[in-house]
């Protein structure tokens, strides 16, 4: 039977096992026996002084009537009882004393409480009284103790009259004074209460230090907690509020180098160094904050000890971490590399002009990598043309971008022709080159030569180590990047010319997109942005295939897009502009830029329409106030397929609706509400779900394909529907035959088409979890993704996962609202998603150095591929995907 937590406390407190209990019966034993030995005191006190009072009282009264006028008188007459013995009778009472006898000097009394005794001789010796001497005797009665004085009565003439003899018992004094006993006893028993009080108070503080311990489990403690101490590998201290040592450990004194008189004095007057010695007068809470120690470097980790009821002050724990900073600053080393590759992904090639890029590698390079470097380029690649063999030992290159350096370097400026010389047969324009590395320039004789003088003011300006990395691209050497080194005293390493050689490499590619960029015509360019698509996103919800045929007047403006969205689905796109020529093409490629845009946000298909209206509103009143063609009278269908449900969702404005080809060969043409045009407003589009089974085709076109002169438009569907019926053929057959079917010639107007085949997300390949809305619920998404990615076989792609998981779930928790949803899908990418029901959208932004949150996104905008939000009708999903080494290919 399981005692309440009030009776244990209670056996921790009075148990005679601990130490508690101990203390608190030894401490009541003394209090009872102090009370005992004062009430015994008392009572012994109280006979004696009962004793002597009653002495005292028998005398007073005695001396009192023999020496009251007329008692001499009453002694003399002839009968002195029939005068005395009523006095003595009342002032017997008033005194209340035992008796009061008056007797002559011959020892016959003449008065007694007893009248039987009147006339009878006093007993005791009485004889001294005679003499004119008082007397006091104590005298044991049938009554108990009693006292009886005996006072003569002198004549004026000083003789012997006759004699007064008092007796009082004990017992009777003792009656006068019992009303003060119960107060006695009242105070023995308080001070008894008070002392048991102070003891279980002084018991159950003692209690609660000793955590209820008995002597022997509290010495066992000690002797395990001394011996703890000393043994473990790790420095501890503890130091009081007033920054005084109060212990140190073996451990402790051994890194810190403590003096044998350490405990008790100050942490500042140990000589120790200054930031330590600060650290550990502070009082704050630390974790594993490296301070020096002589030649070690330790980790410092502090904690108040008051916070759950310990006395004020800090318990400190040193670990030390020589070797092992070492070791971690090389993995930081490893790190900042790879971020520096990361970010030159991000911000090399940002612009395909030659020279931006060239200054973007330079700016990524310096001073990260390098305290300087300087991008040298040949003409013909400024000028956008390939570069040639030179015909002579000196190839010219021009100085094209330079960074990290302030205005005096010494180095040759922006512009600056350079006549380089190679080192070897490779140079630029051919298909060779090799890195050079100079780790000491002041040692190398041959990097002087072509130069002496200008080498000499290198060197005079502090520069000590030099890499030139070639840019190399298909096969071509561009120019050159050279990477300098002054205020870092490291000169390059083998380690360094790798990672210079891998970063060049990347912006050489960013250099020749942009040379190749620039020799191409500037409306070519537009113009060829502006048609449709030459190749299809890679994707593995739909199996695509189109077609697009012109009109015979020349180019259309009929488009179709396959635009890869977020979480495994796929926007299919249709649309028409009116008219034909350049204007009609141009405008369908503002169109299908326009909804490419649209597609990134992740609208639902009527609110892309929508927008997509308003945008085609705005471009026509442009267009009207500059004398131009409307484009209102576009129509568009757009429609989105989710390979996870297998449901699609389609909206169209003014366009014709899709066809649906069933896997067993039956063809539909779902109801899809028509819309009105773009541009001509006033009325929502509506978008419509469908459930489409896994191997239908889904027929997008536009109207040349249905529509002809002399031909009704249902005619045009019911063709459409004999040549989808019946057969199963993969898009690229459906295409062909469709185009066979219904345009035996060339159309009068153009087509495109658009066939896709729906394929769904293996149910193995995606999961799904819900989540708590507590932010201990983190560790185990990662734990379960940890190990559905092993099953996968994406064990490489843990850590990355794990991270991007605990920032996108630890804001959703913070910021958003329940259900929380994490859902992963391994398609050609991994794919993370994160719901919930609130409507706030995260933004990525730069966190400053004092900001203590801000970087989640940022953390994972870099290691994500792409990363964004989607709005649902329950609230949103904060989705990112990671590129796999190996893309998963397309199911046959």
């Amino acid at each position: 039977m399981k005692r309440s937590p009030p009776v244990r406390r209670l056996r921790s407190l009075f148990g005679a096992r601990t130490v508690a209990g101990q203390v608190f019966f030894t401490t009541l034993g003394i209090a009872v026996l102090l009370v005992v030995a004062a009430v015994v005191s008392l009572v012994l006190q109280g006979r004696r002084d009962s004793t002597h009072e009653a002495a005292a009282r028998s005398l007073s009264v005695a001396e009192t009537f023999a020496q009251a006028p007329g008692t001499v008188a009453a002694l003399d007459s002839k009968n002195p009882t029939a005068v005395l013995q009523p006095l003595t009778e009342e002032i017997r009472k008033r005194t209340r004393v035992e008796y009061i006898v008056v007797a002559g000097t011959n020892g016959i009394r003449y008065t007694h409480p007893d009248p039987a005794f009147i006339g009878k001789h006093m007993i005791g010796p009485y004889k001294e009284a005679l003499h004119g001497e008082s007397f006091t005797r104590v005298s044991t009665t049938s009554r108990g103790p009693a006292v009886a004085s005996v006072v003569p009565v002198r004549r004026p003439d000083g003789s012997v009259a006759g004699l007064v003899s008092v007796g009082i018992t004990v017992e009777t004094v003792n009656a006068l004074a019992s009303p003060s006993i119960p107060f006695a006893i009242g105070t023995a028993l308080a001070a008894l209460a008070l002392t048991t009080g102070a003891a279980a108070l002084v018991s159950r503080r003692l209690s609660r230090q000793t955590r209820g311990l008995g002597p022997a489990e509290m010495t066992r403690m000690y002797e395990h907690h001394d011996a703890v101490l000393h043994a473990v590998r790790e420095g501890v201290l503890i130091i009081g509020a007033d920054h005084r040592l109060l212990l140190a450990n073996d451990e402790a004194r051994r890194l810190l180098g403590l003096p044998a008189d350490a405990e008790g004095r100050a942490v500042t007057d140990l000589g120790l160094e200054p930031r330590t010695a600060e650290l550990l007068a502070s009082g704050r809470v630390a974790t594993d904050e490296v301070r020096p120690a002589g030649n070690r470097l330790l980790a410092v980790n502090l904690r108040p000890t008051g916070e759950r009821g310990g006395p004020p002050g800090v318990v400190a724990t040193l670990r030390d971490t020589t070797e092992l900073r070492v070791v971690t600053g090389r993995a930081e080393t490893v790190r900042e590399r790879l971020m520096l590759l990361y970010r030159a992904g991000a911000r090399i090639g940002t612009t395909l002009d030659v020279t931006t890029t060239a200054r973007e590698l330079a700016e990524v390079a310096a001073p990260g990598f390098a305290d300087c470097a300087t991008v040298d380029l040949a003409d013909a690649v400024l000028r956008g043309e390939e570069p040639e063999p030179p015909s002579g030992n000196v190839i010219h290159v021009r100085r094209t971008a330079i960074c990290g350096t302030g205005t005096d370097h010494p180095l040759y400026p922006l512009g600056r022709v350079i006549g380089f010389v190679p080192t070897g047969p490779e140079a630029i324009g051919t298909s060779g080159g090799h890195t050079w590395m100079v780790p000491d320039l002041t040692a190398s004789s041959q990097w002087r030569q072509p130069d002496p003088e200008q080498s000499a003011r290198i060197l005079e300006y502090g520069f000590h180590s030099l890499l030139s990395v070639p840019l190399h691209a298909r096969g071509v050497i561009l120019g050159m990047a050279n990477f300098w080194r002054a205020q870092n005293e490291e000169p390059f390493t083998a380690e360094d010319l790798s990672f210079a050689e891998e970063l060049v490499a990347r912006a050489a590619v960013s250099v020749d997109n942009a040379r190749r960029y620039t020799r191409e015509h500037e409306m070519a360019v537009t113009l060829q942005r502006s048609l449709l698509p030459r190749g299809l996103p890679e994707q593995n919800a739909l199996d695509v295939a189109f077609r697009y045929l012109p009109a015979q007047a020349g180019v259309g403006g009929d488009w179709f897009d396959v635009i890869p969205l977020s979480g495994a689905r796929v926007a299919l796109v249709v649309g028409d502009v009116v008219g034909h020529g350049l204007l009609a093409a141009a405008t369908m490629g503002r169109l299908r830029t326009t909804v490419h845009n649209f597609s990134t946000l992740d609208l639902p298909p009527d609110e892309l329409l929508g927008h997509l209206d308003e945008l085609v509103a705005r471009i026509d009143q442009d267009e009207q106030t500059d004398g131009g063609v409307a484009v209102t009278g576009a129509t568009c269908l757009y429609a989105i397929y989710d390979a996870v449900t297998g449901r699609c969702s389609i909206a169209r404005a003014g366009h014709p609706g899709p066809a649906l080809v069933l896997p067993d060969g039956t063809v539909e043409f779902p109801e899809i509400p028509a819309g009105l045009p773009l541009g001509i407003g006033g009325m929502p589009f509506e978008t419509v779900e469908l459930e489409v089974p896994e191997g239908s085709r889904l027929v997008l076109y536009t109207d040349g394909l249905i529509e002809r002169r002399g031909r009704d438009i249902d005619d045009g569907l019911e063709q459409l529907r004999r040549a989808l019926a019946d057969r199963d053929r993969t898009p690229e057959e459906t295409c062909d035959d469709v185009l066979e079917t219904m345009l035996p010639t060339r159309p009068g107007d153009d087509v495109a088409l658009l066939v896709a085949r729906t394929r769904t997300l293996d149910p193995a390949r995606r999961v799904q979890w819900e989540v708590a809305p507590d932010a201990s619920a983190v560790s185990g998404v990662r734990k379960e993704a940890t190990r559905w990615l092993a099953d996968q076989g994406l064990d490489e792609e843990g850590f990355v996962t794990e991270l991007i998981l605990s920032e996108l779930v630890t804001n959703a928790i913070r910021y958003g609202s329940e259900p929380i949803t994490v859902r992963l899908l391994y398609d050609r990418a991994l794919i993370c998603e994160v719901s919930d029901c609130s409507s706030t959208s995260p933004h990525l932004r730069y966190a400053t150095t004092t900001d203590e949150g801000g970087r989640g996104l940022f953390l994972v905008a870099q290691f994500a591929e792409r990363w964004g939000t989607r709005y649902t009708a329950r609230g949103k999903v904060i989705w990112s995907e990671q590129t796999l080494d190996e893309p998963e290919p397309p199911p046959e």
